[in-house]
C-alpha cells in the first residue's frame, strides 16, 4: 500500500499531474471519475495568494469528491511561501505540494519552480520551513536538474526526504529540455535503488498508453505514475491503464457518445466554474483529443475552437454525436461538406 502520511493511495496509484490552465475542477472531475487515484490543482503562485489575486484564489477551490487532492504552489522566497502555506492549509487539502519543476522562463528564471534546481540549499531551506509550518503532508514535484550537465536529482531526493517531504514526483526531464526530447526514467530507477530512500517516488513523463505504463512500472520501479499531457481531452487513460494492469488486455476506446458526452460535461462545468469567456476559451485545448480520429471532423473542430457562443458549441457537439453514431463514411463526408459550406457562407 502506497501512502503519503496517513493517506492511502492503493498498491500502485495513478496521479493526475498539475497542469496550468488544464487541471481545474471540471477536468479533475472527469479524471477522478475515470480512475485517477489522486489529483492536483493547477500550480498556484505564492505571491499571488498573499496579494489575494482573484484568479489565483479561485484555483484554491477544491471539492470533497476529488479527495485525495493536493494543492500545488510555487515561489522562491521563504517568507512568502510560509504565508501562502497558511492560506492553503486553511482550504484543507490532503497534501501541500511544492513545485520545483516548472520550466517556463517567467517562473524558473525568477528562482522559483525549476529555477531552484540551481540553488539546492535554498530549495532545501524553503522546503524545511514549509514542512515545519504545517500539519499537512508536504510533497514535492521536480525535475532531474537544470540541464544535462547538472543533473542532481539523487542529491535533491535525499535532502528533501531528510527535511520531511513525504513523497516526491519526478518529471524525468531537465529544465532545459522543457517538454521536448525523451524523458530519462533511468534516473527515477536510480532514486528508487538508493537504499536511503523510503518515501514514495512517482514517475512522470512520456507515459501515454497502458503498455508504456506497465513497461515503465516493471523496468524502473516507481511507486506510482503521474500522468499529464496524455490525459488532456482523454481522461480514459486512467481506466485503460488500470484495466491493462489487472487483465493484460486493452479496453476498447470510448465510443463517440462517451467522447462527446465527456466534452459536453467538461464544457458545461467550465462555463459554470469560470464563466462564459474563460470557460469557452480554456476548453479549446481539449476538443482535438476528445474528437481524435473521427473521419472528416476538421470542419466541426474548427468551429469548436472559434465560436464563443455556448449554445452554438453545444449544438455542434450534438450534431457530431448524432452524425457519427448513425451514418456511414459517405454520409458523414456529405454532411461535413455541407456544414463547411454553410459556415463559409
Amino acid at each position: 500500500m502506497v501512502k503519503i502520511g496517513n493517506i492511502e493511495l492503493g498498491e500502485f496509484p495513478l496521479l493526475l499531474a498539475p497542469m496550468e490552465d488544464v487541471s481545474d475542477p471540471p477536468f479533475r472531475k472527469l479524471c477522478k471519475a475515470q480512475g485517477a487515484d489522486m489529483v492536483y490543482t493547477e500550480f498556484i503562485s505564492a505571491d499571488g495568494l498573499i496579494h489575494e489575486a482573484k484568479n489565483t484564489l479561485q484555483k484554491l477551490e477544491i471539492f470533497d469528491y476529488e479527495r485525495p487532492i493536493g494543492i500545488q504552489y510555487f515561489g522562491g522566497q521563504v517568507e512568502n511561501m510560509l504565508e501562502a502555506a497558511e492560506i492553503i492549509e486553511a482550504k484543507n487539502p490532503d497534501v501541500i505540494d511544492i513545485n520545483f519543476g516548472c520550466p517556463v522562463a517567467k517562473v524558473a528564471c525568477r528562482m522559483a519552480g525549476a529555477g531552484l534546481l540551481r540553488d539546492i540549499p535554498l530549495m532545501v531551506r524553503l522546503t524545511a520551513e514549509v514542512v515545519k509550518s504545517t500539519q499537512k503532508p508536504v510533497t514535492v514535484k521536480t525535475r532531474l536538474g537544470w540541464d544535462e550537465g547538472s543533473i542532481n536529482i539523487l542529491e535533491v531526493a535525499e535532502r528533501l526526504q531528510d527535511v520531511g517531504v513525504q513523497a516526491l514526483s519526478i518529471h524525468a526531464r531537465t529544465r532545459s529540455q522543457m517538454y521536448k526530447g525523451t524523458a530519462n526514467w533511468e534516473w527515477i530507477a536510480r532514486v528508487k535503488e538508493n537504499p536511503r530512500m523510503h518515501i514514495p517516488i512517482f514517475g512522470n513523463g512520456d507515459v501515454d498508453s497502458p503498455q508504456k505504463a506497465l513497461e515503465y512500472r516493471r523496468k524502473y520501479g516507481p511507486d506510482g505514475i503521474m500522468i499529464g499531457r496524455a490525459s488532456i481531452g482523454y481522461p480514459w487513460i486512467f481506466r485503460e491503464i488500470k484495466h491493462y494492469f489487472e487483465t493484460g488486455e486493452l479496453l476498447p476506446p470510448p465510443d463517440v457518445q462517451e467522447r462527446v458526452g465527456a466534452a459536453r460535461q467538461h464544457l458545461q462545468d467550465s462555463l459554470s466554474w469560470k464563466g462564459v469567456k474563460l470557460g469557452v476559451l480554456e476548453m479549446r485545448r481539449h476538443y482535438a483529443s476528445y474528437l481524435k480520429d473521427l473521419p472528416h471532423i476538421k470542419p466541426y473542430r474548427a468551429q469548436l475552437v472559434t465560436q464563443m457562443e455556448p449554445q452554438i458549441l453545444f449544438d455542434i457537439l450534438a450534431e457530431i454525436e448524432a452524425l457519427y453514431s448513425t451514418m456511414d463514411l459517405d454520409q458523414i463526408l456529405a454532411r461535413t461538406s455541407k456544414f463547411q459550406e454553410a459556415v463559409i457562407a
